[in-house]
């Protein structure tokens, strides 16, 4: 019974971890990455698709992106649903491919995004702590309906206090490493 509390606790915080590292992938740092415009949707011959599927993204340089449509005829529908993305970057069609340069961030742009991702790890912790009370009411009430013992209980209840700790910890390290990533040009 307890081993399905741990294992149901460590999956669900296992996925907050995801999420958070999801999300932080999402914020611009100032270099190019094609997962700026993961979210992107085109609309594509009457359907909204997402960008991936109708081109490729590369990055030829720190600040540059590229993306190279299959169907040239798609190029200015790519071109509206960059912008309608509201991601703030300004695509420049070539004709055969769309050029996207990332403007540098500036110092209070820097910090605004280091504040939004430690808001974000926060969010993450907090659904680490839920996760960590639920499944405590849940070995509570075990103990209660005595399906355990009281020291089962408190040895459980010291286990999910590890797993907890453990993934705090690991947001932290995700938090650091982008907070770095952004603060570096």
């Amino acid at each position: 019974m307890l081993e399905e509390i741990y294992k149901e606790a460590k999956g669900k915080m296992e996925k907050t971890k995801e999420l958070l590292s999801q999300e932080l992938l999402k914020i611009r740092t100032g270099r190019a990455s094609p997962v700026i415009l993961e979210g992107v949707k085109v609309e594509y011959y009457g359907t909204e698709v997402p960008l991936r599927q109708i081109a490729s993204i590369s990055v030829p340089e720190p600040r540059l992106l590229v993306v190279q449509p299959w169907d040239k005829n798609a190029l200015p529908d790519i071109e509206k649903g960059i912008y309608k993305a509201g991601l703030g970057l300004t695509p420049q069609n070539d004709g055969n491919v769309i050029r996207i340069k990332i403007p540098p961030l500036t110092q209070e742009r820097r910090e605004e995004l280091v504040r939004l991702c430690a808001r974000l790890t926060e969010d993450s912790k907090i659904a680490i702590r839920n996760i960590r009370r639920d499944a405590k009411e849940k070995i509570k009430r075990l103990e209660k309906d005595k399906k355990i013992s009281e020291d089962d209980a408190r040895n459980g209840e010291k286990k999910l206090q590890e797993y907890t700790d453990e993934y705090i910890d690991a947001l932290d390290e995700l938090l650091e490493k982008k907070r770095k990533e952004i603060l570096e040009d």
